[in-house]
């Protein structure tokens, strides 16, 4: 795959800074659009009003605790939508707690990683997610 087109679902801003900046460094190239609440998500998934002509992502970086519609509904929302389900979502957020883990599997998240406090490890964390899902998994294709 010669460019990598990423949704990242994030509201906090300096947590969307950092995985940004740490994507800069890829020695792949890659497209991230960026929405801060799940209503959005789907309205840029279903390329909806200002999103008409947005890409179909390649892999979704998304947030738990989000405004509107939170991760978890999202989450579920598009993995029960048969154009979406292939779209690799990797669960990323501050929370550690046992249910949000159990129940973002149980709805077909593709991993889940909780974000660290330090900054160098969070951007070593995000360079990790690079090097699995961009070097060694296949993703799926952007169009079923």
């Amino acid at each position: 795959m010669n460019d990598i087109h990423i949704l990242l679902v994030e509201d906090n801003p300096g947590d969307a800074r950092l995985i940004l900046e740490a994507l800069k460094e890829s020695k792949l190239k890659t497209q991230v659009s960026m929405v801060s609440d799940g209503v959005e998500a789907m309205s840029f998934l279903r390329r909806e009003g200002r999103y008409a002509n947005a890409l179909r992502p390649d892999i979704m970086l998304l947030d738990l605790n989000l405004p509107r519609k939170d991760g978890r509904e999202l989450l579920e929302e598009i993995k029960n939508d048969t154009d979406f389900k292939l779209i690799p979502v990797l669960v990323l957020t501050t929370s550690s707690s046992h249910d949000d883990i159990v129940s973002s599997y149980a709805r077909h998240a593709n991993s889940y990683i909780t974000k660290p406090a330090d900054m160098d490890e969070f951007l070593d964390v995000v360079k990790s997610v690079e090097n699995f899902w961009f070097d060694i998994a296949k993703l799926p294709p952007r169009e079923p």
